[in-house]
C-alpha cells in the first residue's frame, strides 16, 4: 500500500478556474492525465521540475500551489 505524501496542493482548484480539463493541463506540463489525477489527489507528489511547470502554468508561485506542514 502507498503511503500518502503530507504535500497538498490547490492544482484542482487553480484547474478548474482556469477552465481547464485534466488533459488539457497534462498536455501543457508534459505529464499523463492519470499523473496528473494522482498529484491533485495527493497520491503522488510531482518532482521539484513538474511543480514549477504547474506553478509557471497557473502564473503562480509554488508556496499558492502546493504546501507542506511545519509538523
Amino acid at each position: 500500500m502507498v503511503k500518502p505524501t503530507l504535500v497538498t496542493n490547490s492544482i484542482r482548484a487553480h484547474r478548474e478556474s482556469a477552465g481547464l480539463t485534466q488533459a488539457e493541463l497534462a498536455r501543457t506540463v508534459g505529464v499523463t492525465r492519470q499523473t496528473l489525477i494522482a498529484i491533485e489527489q495527493g497520491k503522488y507528489s510531482p518532482t521539484l521540475e513538474l511543480a514549477f511547470q504547474l506553478a509557471r502554468a497557473f502564473g503562480v508561485g509554488l508556496d499558492d500551489l502546493f504546501d507542506y506542514p511545519e509538523e
